[in-house]
């Protein structure tokens, strides 16, 4: 393999093809958003090989794509704005906003890197290059105030793309995130190049939920910066994905149902059980020790009456089961499984509202060095995004890959797997000394390798 050569050809910003009045007014924030002041910004891509087409120009490539990325924004439009604050003192608190007055838009970024498809895809581990293909690397969501809200950065591989996109995560959660995307792809691919705007499938609904009683405009209870500004240092860690056959999971599902003596339990959290037992394996931790699983839920169904499904912004919470590493041991994993798939379930209209009634009445934002603990583990993302549905005229994406951002030990995120019908792939984040016995751990490759219930 090469040693990596990665080199900036050009960057430039790119504003809505149009600008409603709409567009002109600034956007308040939900507790949702919030609370994600001080994350980092959802960095997530896609890698295709380079298009067999002896006709395919990158010059040509790129400004379509800007082109797209241009009208696509005309419907998204806070994307292209900034973040503000507005200090006030009665009572002492900030009111963090976006203003789309004076930015100079969404970035938009060419790449190259002097590596082939092959030396992305065949190391076990996910290189550390790749985290060079996402703008706003180590970036948190306050920097939103100096640096785009929204990257596009597309890097030429020796035979391949990646059209990486970094969005700031107070912006957007998952499915705000992949909704764009799959609308930059869905403007791309209609090749619409007239001066009308092209209409999308899905337009998002822009205007952000605040609870009930709450006023529209939500504030930070902060005056200095170090209050709620985090940037923690992570460790080294190992970045591997794991890939999941859907006749694995089926096994997996009918096991784990079956020793729960139900058909309710899911894919997703009988995954999430093998994992989190798994790791904690892994770990090597006293009987005694507290665990915990975190599990992304997104609330737009749960509300009653539900958020649209095409809701723009944050709209995720995480429900957590703890028990202490030799209970979890002990059981099997179906008692795991039913134990995360109680949770979910029980997570509806009225944990929502407590949850934001709570945050009203004493707002606070997660900071990741004090959140995200090291005697747990959180699945993030989903499987039910579409992620290979993007493919910007290319073909189908090889695979789908992450930046930095909000990776730390004990991370788990859950992508669709390439070969749809079910399948999923797996990136776990853990300490490398970590990661060395978690790959090797029976009860987590039998089902790697398809043998589970078998």
């Amino acid at each position: 393999m090469a040693s990596p050569s990665f080199k900036i050809i050009s960057e430039c910003f790119i504003k809505p093809k149009f600008i409603s009045e709409e567009a002109k007014k600034p956007t308040y924030f939900s507790p949702w958003d919030l609370a994600m002041i001080s994350v980092n910004y959802i960095q997530k891509g896609l890698l295709f090989r380079w298009p067999e087409n002896q006709d395919f120009s990158i010059t040509t490539f790129l400004d379509d794509l800007k082109d797209s990325m241009a009208a696509t924004l005309t419907h998204f439009h806070p994307l292209a704005a900034r973040l503000a604050t507005v200090k006030q003192s009665n009572p002492p608190s900030i009111l963090v906003f976006i203003n789309p007055e004076n930015s100079p838009g969404a970035r938009f970024i060419h790449s190259t890197v002097n590596f082939t498809v092959d030396d992305i895809l065949t190391p076990i581990d996910v290189p550390e290059i790749v985290h060079s293909f996402f703008d706003h690397h180590k970036a948190i969501d306050h920097d939103g105030h100096e640096q785009s809200l929204l990257s596009i950065q597309v890097t030429e591989l020796v035979d391949g793309i990646f059209i990486g996109c970094s969005i700031n995560h107070m912006v957007v959660d998952g499915s705000s995130f992949w909704h764009f995307f799959n609308s930059l792809s869905e403007v791309f691919q209609s090749k619409q190049k007239t001066d009308l705007l092209a209409p999308i499938s899905r337009p998002p609904v822009l205007k952000r939920w605040v609870p009930a009683g709450s006023g529209p405009i939500l504030t930070l209870p902060f005056t200095h910066d170090d209050e709620y500004i985090d940037r923690p240092n992570r460790p080294l860690l190992r970045e591997r994905i794991f890939r999941f056959s859907s006749d694995s999971l089926a096994k997996l599902k009918a096991k784990v149902n079956s020793e729960c003596n139900t058909t309710k339990i899911s894919t997703l959290q009988s995954l999430s059980a093998v994992v989190w037992r798994s790791v904690t394996r892994a770990r090597r931790f006293p009987a005694d020790k507290e665990t915990g699983c975190r599990l992304a839920v997104n609330n737009r169904s749960r509300l009653s009456p539900p958020l649209p499904e095409n809701y723009f912004g944050n709209s995720i919470q995480t429900v957590r089961v703890t028990t202490t590493a030799g209970e979890l041991l002990e059981h099997g994993v179906g008692w795991t499984a039913r134990r995360l798939h109680e949770a979910v379930v029980n997570h509806g209209d009225k944990e929502v509202r407590e949850y934001m009634d709570s945050w009203v009445k004493k707002p606070f934002v997660y900071k990741m060095g004090v959140f995200f603990d090291g005697n747990s583990i959180q699945m993030g993302s989903s499987p039910r995004f579409d992620m290979y549905g993007n493919e910007f005229g290319l073909g189908k994406g090889l695979a789908v890959l992450s930046g930095y951002a909000n990776k730390f030990d004990g991370k788990v995120t859950l992508y669709a797997g390439r070969d749809g019908g079910g399948s999923m792939d797996l990136e776990v984040c853990l300490l490398p000394e970590n990661m060395a016995v978690f790959e090797c751990d029976q009860e987590f490759m039998s089902v790697v390798n398809g043998e589970e219930g078998s």
